[in-house]
């Protein structure tokens, strides 16, 4: 079975930080780029940052760039989420997921970051930011 479990949600302040883990099994995580999401209260779930489990590279969004953090370890197949200067606005369900690699020449990950392109979802943690 496909496991995504996603850890490391909790309560910090603002200006703080916290690293989120994904542990995955079930899936050839070479073939995989995994992405982390992130859903707020009444809002739409937004793509964070996505890596490929194949080469290691990474993809953010501009929005996401500088104070989050994509990282992974292929023996442990876990992506981690390294989260800083976190402010109130951060605060959300986060959501790592899966998608079949697809290797876009020109774009290279970034069409990855795309709820229609993963293919596994795990449960989300919840991070909270208080300010």
């Amino acid at each position: 079975d496909v496991q995504l479990q996603a850890s490391g949600g909790g309560v910090v302040q603002a200006g703080g930080s916290l690293r989120l883990s994904c542990a995955a099994s079930g899936f050839t995580f070479d073939d995989y780029a995994i992405a982390w999401f992130r859903q707020a209260p009444g809002k739409e779930r937004e793509g964070v940052s996505c890596i490929s489990g194949s080469d290691g590279s990474t993809y953010y969004p501009d929005s996401m760039k500088g104070r989050f953090t994509i990282s992974s370890d292929v023996a442990k197949n876990t992506v981690y989420l390294q989260m800083n200067s976190l402010k109130p606005e951060d605060t959300a369900v986060y959501y790592c997921a899966a998608g079949f690699e697809i290797g876009d020449p020109d774009y290279g990950l970034a069409p990855q970051l795309d709820v229609a392109a993963m293919n596994y979802w795990g449960k989300g943690t919840l991070v909270t930011v208080s300010s």
